[in-house]
């Protein structure tokens, strides 16, 4: 039977104060202008400054993640973040057309004193058939007042049963975990709170002499505090950076675990399109320290981090209990990566409604005598997929996306017998094998280019599309417009709200979104008064500049290289024959990056002395100084 785990539920932003309990005068318009222009990330404009209300203020800067509460939503902010306490009688149920299936019962609630299991189906409360029903009637007929009785009838196993229980205060956590096939430790996180790291080792004591691989899902985390992040990360990877910060000063701060790992054994990092902010930070420590792997969907892309300024740390300014929460700060992984829109690309990037499934099957149980009906994937660590499972009717589907997410550049190996027996394979050839409909992730004229591995890796991740026909062109030239859709694809971007600043860029045109977008993070500029001219030629300096300026956003390193060096690009003497305004940008790519034995490492297709900077860019030299970009820095897990 196909696993199913537990329903998600949402949580807030990310916030870096310690959130104290507002105690028992409302801040002024004055008072907001001198914090922001303290805290905020970036310079507050006038216009900001000069609105009449805080709330007016807030909205007037423009940032989702910088808010004004009340002592009252200040007060809901904090309980957001914590462990729900309701009463009832202690179940977590799915609503499903036999009745409702038992996910989970709590620990010391009155159903798990009752005897009432995972698995059991209640058809009926009170006498009131729950068949039919809606999720919020019957939580109503389970929930009351504490102290009182509520009669349950439910099935187990086709035998009816019914208790009577008393309603009492129960206690749902945030994090809550459990021992699956009785060696995978599951750790389910709705939010990062203040709870969260004693759950996480609770869980690792209780699993920990049992567990061969864990599974953490992120799904639909959408953050919380910074630190209980790290520190349940830090229980995964043991001692090491986890997460560095940057202010509007560039001055950085860090976030590191000094204790060794609970487990030695490997994670897999569930997330998707609302996994965000502290999830992030968690997937990138896992996946950046080698301590796993991170399945699912492009998450949510928020790479800024907010500071909690309240009662306890400014207690003149907050008499009341009322709160502002600012953005203050970039964050970056321990790679030096930020998160911000690009998100974090998953090392299998699959269907939202496989991700879990695909998580199961690659924590099978490792061969100890017989590797027969056994596909071991190698995606940094050794994955074992039990082939009768995965073949199975409930299966398939969840096996085929498997094999379509895996990039061509991992290695499969199919068992062949005795304890240690292998033999390569591929995705296509497994599909083949077992019946499935396998699509490779290759364009039809690919080998038409030296790059050709490489824009299949990209296409696995959704990095890069072909043009209307289906094929990618990779010698034709790249035009303004497509090096600009190019980015906007691999950088995940949203589409922008504001008018086209080019009076040749029409907000019909197909490239609009992408030129607006690009143009809005500063890695394009147009040409002339107010032209962009998407349909001219990109020549090679052109695109090294870009992808120069992309670099230093993507990579605190790489910023923090270019700021070192303090110019003198002029007299290199590789970078004579290009212009002045592309040697920064060419010398970052091709020259200030060196190897453990002091080699230099490029990251373009060539040294950038032989590179042609005038003569046009190919679509593919495009393609493939994105992928060397995003491989070299860690953001492409490939």
């Amino acid at each position: 039977m196909k696993h199913r785990f537990f329903s998600r539920l949402s949580a807030l932003t990310l916030s870096l104060a310690l959130l104290a309990l507002p105690a028992a005068r409302a801040l002024t318009p004055g008072q907001a202008g001198q914090l922001l222009q303290e805290v905020y990330i970036d310079p507050v404009p006038q216009s900001v400054l000069e609105q009449p209300t805080v709330k007016e203020m807030v909205a007037a800067l423009g940032d989702p993640y910088t808010e004004y509460f009340t002592p009252e939503e200040y007060q809901a902010f904090n309980a957001s973040m914590s462990d729900t306490s309701l009463v009832g009688i202690g179940v977590v149920f799915r609503n499903t057309e036999e009745g409702l299936l038992l996910e989970q019962v709590l620990p010391d609630s009155p159903s798990l004193k009752a005897g009432l299991e995972a698995g059991d189906l209640i058809v009926a409360v009170d006498g009131n058939s729950v068949l039919g029903q809606d999720n919020d009637t019957v939580t109503g007929w389970i929930q009351g007042e504490e102290g009182t009785a509520v009669k349950v009838t439910y099935l187990r196993g086709g035998n009816r049963k019914t208790v009577t229980l008393t309603r009492a205060q129960v206690i749902l956590p945030a994090t809550t975990s459990e021992l699956i096939d009785g060696h995978i430790g599951y750790i389910s996180c709705t939010t990062f709170g203040p709870e969260t790291a004693g759950h996480f080792k609770e869980a690792l004591d209780a699993y920990g002499d049992k567990a061969t691989v864990w599974i953490v899902d992120l799904r639909s985390n959408s953050g919380g505090v910074t630190e209980a992040a790290t520190t349940s990360a830090g229980y995964f990877t043991g001692a090491g950076e986890m997460a560095y910060l940057r202010d509007s000063e560039d001055q950085y701060g860090a976030y590191y675990n000094e204790d060794s790992a609970l487990t030695l054994y490997p994670v897999i990092v569930l997330v998707d399109l609302y996994s965000a902010s502290a999830s992030e930070i968690f997937a990138s420590a896992i996946r950046d320290q080698g301590s796993g792997i991170v399945v699912g969907t492009r998450t949510f892309g928020k790479g800024v981090a907010q500071s909690v300024v309240d009662q306890s740390y400014r207690p003149e300014l907050f008499p009341d209990g009322d709160a502002i929460k600012i953005t203050s700060h970039r964050f970056f992984t321990p790679a030096g990566n930020t998160t911000d829109q690009v998100g974090v690309i998953p090392d299998l990037l699959v269907e939202p409604e496989e991700i879990a499934n695909v998580a199961y099957l690659l924590a099978g149980a490792a061969p100890t005598s017989d590797t027969t009906n056994v596909l071991r994937a190698d995606i940094d660590w050794r994955w074992f997929i039990d082939l009768d499972l995965a073949t199975s009717a409930d299966f398939r589907d969840t096996f085929l996306d498997l094999l379509q997410a895996i990039p061509q550049n991992k290695n499969l190996w199919l068992g062949t017998g005795g304890p240690d027996g292998w033999t390569r394979t591929d995705p296509e050839s497994v599909a083949e094998t077992y019946g499935l409909d396998y699509q490779a992730p290759v364009f039809p004229d690919q080998d038409d280019s030296r790059y050709s591995t490489v824009l299949s890796v990209l296409k696995t991740y959704g990095l890069i599309n072909g043009r209307e026909d289906g094929l990618f062109h990779p010698q034709d030239t790249l035009t303004r417009a497509e090096l600009c859709q190019l980015l906007a694809v691999a950088l995940h971007c949203t589409v922008p709200t504001n008018e086209s600043p080019y009076s040749d860029v029409a907000d019909d045109a197909w490239y609009a979104p992408a030129v607006i977008a690009m143009s809005n993070m500063g890695l394009v500029q147009g040409i002339g008064e107010d032209t962009f001219r998407p349909d001219d030629p990109v020549d090679h300096q052109q695109l090294i500049t870009i992808m120069g300026r992309l670099a230093q956003r993507l990579n605190m390193f790489l910023y923090n290289t270019v700021q070192e060096h303090q110019g003198g690009f002029s007299s290199i003497a590789g970078l004579m024959d290009y212009d002045e305004w592309a040697k920064e940008s060419a010398w970052l790519l091709s020259y200030s990056q060196k190897g453990y034995l002091g080699n230099t490492i490029s990251l373009l297709w060539a040294s950038a002395d032989e590179i042609a900077p005038t003569a046009a860019t190919t679509r593919d030299e495009a393609a493939y100084a994105l992928y060397r970009l995003l491989s070299y820095t860690g953001i492409l897990p490939a």
